[in-house]
């Protein structure tokens, strides 16, 4: 296994600049850098009550003072001035989302990009940001699965013909498709990661997921999440080895050992934040990042 290195996240702070996201994207690339990854959120409210679940504070670290764009807008922008680098979501909150119209729009940006994209979602936990939407709180794990199953459905391009409980689709194709194509089912599609440390979420990755998106505590920690994973996957009989393992990787503190601890323990990508390197503004330390840790990796 190859272990591949992202950054996160690119769509708020100093990314926020025309220039300096183009520049950033196509340094990023030329460095070798596998990927680039996003965050969602829509609003933060001035106050809220919801417990933020990856922080002991239950807070976000960014306000709703800050600037952040669009996730898939970012993407897009992105898609658009470089040529291989991948992007990801991580993650975008599905159950607040109209599925049909996201469907389109990552199927668009993945066809655009010649199959660059990587959709990781999650249920949300941000109950005032759903309110603000006019989008139920409740239910979200459900409606993430049925929406799940609904746009993988759509993006083989073939005729929709879904009655769900929250999802009724019927009588139409979606062109165009995306580039990627599934290597089992041959069917053109995108893969979806699952966000999420809750036992729904890791038990959704393990029966919807392509890939798991993890933010955890430590490596022991992260260790124990796996532990999980592996009996989930157990329980219905899958292969773990099947999913895409995306973890964070705090540098500062495990250093280039703990790369190779992840890896051991089953990790695909590493993500890093260039602001927590404490390298400089993002190009600089995404340049010293690569020189010190990428090339010896």
């Amino acid at each position: 296994m190859t272990l591949s290195i992202g950054i996160v996240p690119v769509n708020s702070g100093a990314y926020m600049s025309q220039n300096y996201l183009t520049e950033f994207g196509q340094l990023a690339e030329d460095l070798g850098y596998e990927s680039l990854w996003t965050f969602e959120h829509v609003i933060i409210p001035e106050e809220y009550t919801s417990k933020y679940p990856y922080n002991p504070k239950g807070k976000l670290a960014i306000s709703g003072q800050e600037s952040f764009v669009d996730p898939l807008v970012a993407i897009s922008f992105l898609a658009a001035v470089t040529k291989k680098i991948r992007f990801g979501t991580g993650v975008n909150i599905l159950s607040q989302s109209n599925p049909l119209y996201l469907a389109k729009q990552v199927s668009s940006i993945d066809h655009l990009s010649n199959g660059r994209l990587t959709f990781g979602v999650g249920v949300g936990w941000l109950e005032e940001e759903f309110n603000a939407l006019g989008v139920k709180f409740e239910n979200r794990g459900v409606r993430a699965d049925e929406y799940i199953d609904s746009m993988r459905s759509v993006w083989t391009g073939e005729l929709t013909n879904i009655d769900g409980k929250f999802v009724k689709w019927n009588g139409f194709r979606m062109r165009p498709t995306p580039k990627q194509v599934n290597s089992k089912t041959k069917l053109t599609t995108i893969p979806i990661i699952i966000g999420g440390t809750s036992r729904a979420a890791i038990k959704r990755a393990a029966i919807r997921g392509d890939g798991w998106y993890v933010i955890h505590r430590d490596l022991a920690h992260f260790r124990e999440l796996m532990a999980d994973l592996q009996r989930e996957c157990a329980s219905i009989g899958r292969d773990i080895r099947e999913l895409e393992i995306t973890a964070y990787w705090n540098y500062g503190r495990e250093g280039l050992n703990g790369a190779r601890a992840y890896e051991e323990a089953g990790v695909h990508r590493l993500l890093v934040n260039t602001a927590a390197l404490r390298m400089g503004d993002p190009k600089k330390a995404a340049e010293s990042f690569a020189e010190e840790v990428l090339s010896k990796l």
